[in-house]
């Protein structure tokens, strides 16, 4: 892994891309925010500001499989993202299959709080967590 130290994950959705950031050295993550769709397009300028201010090494995002690790109608539209990731910024990307991400941040949430519309946002960011605290376990 060798200088990476800190790394942002997304969880990509088409309403709405929960952000996470994770350090390796204690090998642990957090939510940062959530990002809105804007009109089914990436912000994109808003991704480049949270590059900036994190400044990570590497990029993690959450590739959507079936439990079976079939892919879906979402994998492929995940891929073009990460090219366009990979296109835009200097980073490393890579994928994880975030299968259950969504469910367990759901969980969590669910413990702590009953969840209704203003909660999924809290559940984007949560996912992304989860997306990159498992990598980073797999490190």
């Amino acid at each position: 892994m060798g200088n990476i130290t800190t790394v942002l994950g997304i969880d990509y959705g088409l309403k709405r891309i929960g952000i996470a950031t994770g350090q390796t050295i204690t090998g642990s993550a957090s939510p940062v925010t959530t990002l809105d769709q804007v009109n089914g397009s990436t912000d994109w300028e808003a991704i480049e500001k949270l590059i900036s201010q994190w400044k990570p090494q590497a990029l993690i995002v959450g590739m959507p499989y079936y439990l079976d690790g079939k892919e879906n109608d979402m994998t492929k539209i995940v891929e073009a993202f990460c090219l366009e990731l990979e296109q835009r910024f200097p980073l490393p990307v890579f994928k994880i299959n975030e299968a259950l991400s969504s469910y367990e941040a759901e969980e969590m949430l669910k413990k702590n709080t009953k969840i209704g519309k203003h909660n999924k946002h809290e559940i984007d960011k949560i996912a992304a967590a989860i997306i990159v605290q498992n990598w980073l376990d797999q490190q």
